[in-house]
């Protein structure tokens, strides 16, 4: 079992102290004070693999609130692991902007969002995967709004024949993702992959895919993806799923911690994870044919690109695939990010305190937060149709 903790540890040390053994201010004061925090963030896949990744920075400290105390509005939500990077970030630093919430996020995979939500023991939900009519049906009055949205790539751990890992950015014709997906392509010297790489020596490897053990939007972004390419795995797959049953063996992780774990441990393994999860994980990803026929690498801007061709056509659900788009610079296996709520609250404290939460994660500011994890903000089209859905969530009938 695969499993990802995070233990955020912060030690506070104000400038003017002059002796060391002090202890320091638990909260921040109420004169903005220039503060240094530092971060530990240890992400622990296996029992066997661990990270550690540490970040400092200077922040600027905001006012104390007079009431309520802090942290005593606790917002429970679980989802998606696709966001998870950014949604921990944006409750970190949210805590200073409004010391009296705190927000608690079990990543647990779009289907378990889906599914708590549903039965209402979470105030929202996270998915990346669009609900279904079915599930729409068992949760009445509930609405998805789009947060951000990011790229899925395709990561690989290969060895040459000296042993060496190969860190070159590895080019995937348009249907060759689906093709290694469904058994049709099982050696990483396969010549369609030789022939669209021919300054990178591919062993003849055996290619053991690595998927998702549970109900995941980042699996329905992929799976969208390879049936919008592939005629075959669309007859043989059907269309985008969030935990389809795959025609070849496979090794499977939960979350995409899990993912990335076992592909970082398995000698010519591919995956398929969020960016920020590749990147922290060390782990090369390739670049993907698109629908122009070119070779896209992920960044903010192919998604950019990718959001563009879609414009702000999301209908009332606020929802839209973004896989395949057409233009040149498009990276094709990008998606949005969502969160679940309800447009009638019922605890009407933690309801007015969630929709600040939600407008504060359109902010400039948290923006950039979103951008210095490889997230893409919404368009100004987007997230004025979110706005204008936000401003009609009610409490018990009646407007906040």
């Amino acid at each position: 079992m695969f499993q990802k903790f995070l233990a955020i540890t912060m030690f506070v040390a104000l400038a003017a102290m002059a002796v060391a053994c002090a202890t320091p201010a638990a909260a921040p004061t109420s004169t903005p004070a220039v503060t240094r925090i530092v971060e530990t963030k240890v992400v622990e896949a296996t029992k066997v693999v661990e990270q550690t990744k540490v970040v400092e920075k200077v922040i600027t400290a905001t006012p104390a609130p007079t009431a309520p105390k802090p942290g005593s509005i606790v917002l429970n939500a679980a989802g998606a692991s696709f966001p998870y990077p950014v949604y921990s970030r944006w409750f970190f630093e949210y805590a200073y902007v409004n010391p009296a919430v705190r927000i608690n996020y079990n990543p647990i995979g779009s289907g378990g969002g889906i599914s708590q939500i549903t039965a209402k023991t979470i105030i929202f939900g996270g998915s990346d995967a669009p609900m279904t009519d079915a599930e729409y049906a068992k949760a009445p009055g509930i609405q998805m709004f789009p947060t951000v949205a990011g790229p899925v790539v395709p990561v690989y751990n290969i060895k040459d024949d000296s042993g060496k890992m190969i860190t070159e950015t590895i080019k995937f014709p348009r249907t060759v993702l689906a093709d290694i997906y469904l058994g049709k392509i099982t050696k990483w010297n396969d010549p369609v992959l030789v022939n669209a790489n021919p300054n990178i020596k591919l062993p003849a490897k055996d290619i053991k895919l690595v998927v998702r053990a549970d109900g995941s939007g980042t699996t329905y972004t992929f799976t969208d993806y390879l049936a919008a390419v592939s005629a075959d795995y669309k007859a043989k797959m059907g269309g985008a799923n969030k935990l389809p049953k795959w025609p070849a063996p496979t090794l499977a992780g939960n979350q995409n911690p899990g993912v990335t774990a076992i592909v970082q441990n398995t000698d010519g393994a591919i995956g398929y994870v969020e960016i920020s999860y590749a990147k922290e994980g060390k782990l090369p990803y390739g670049a993907v044919q698109n629908q122009a026929g070119e070779y896209v690498k992920a960044t903010p801007e192919a998604v950019q690109a990718a959001m563009a061709d879609f414009g702000n056509a999301l209908g009332d659900k606020l929802t839209v695939s973004i896989v395949n788009a057409p233009s040149k610079n498009a990276y094709p296996i990008a998606t949005y990010t969502y969160m679940m709520i309800y447009m009638n609250q019922t605890d009407c404290v933690k309801g007015k305190a969630m929709l600040d939460f939600f407008k504060w994660a359109m902010s400039p500011e948290a923006d950039k937060l979103a951008v210095a994890l490889d997230y893409v903000p919404l368009p100004d089209a987007v997230q004025k149709l979110v706005e204008a859905k936000l401003a009609k969530v009610t409490c018990q009938g009646k407007p906040f």
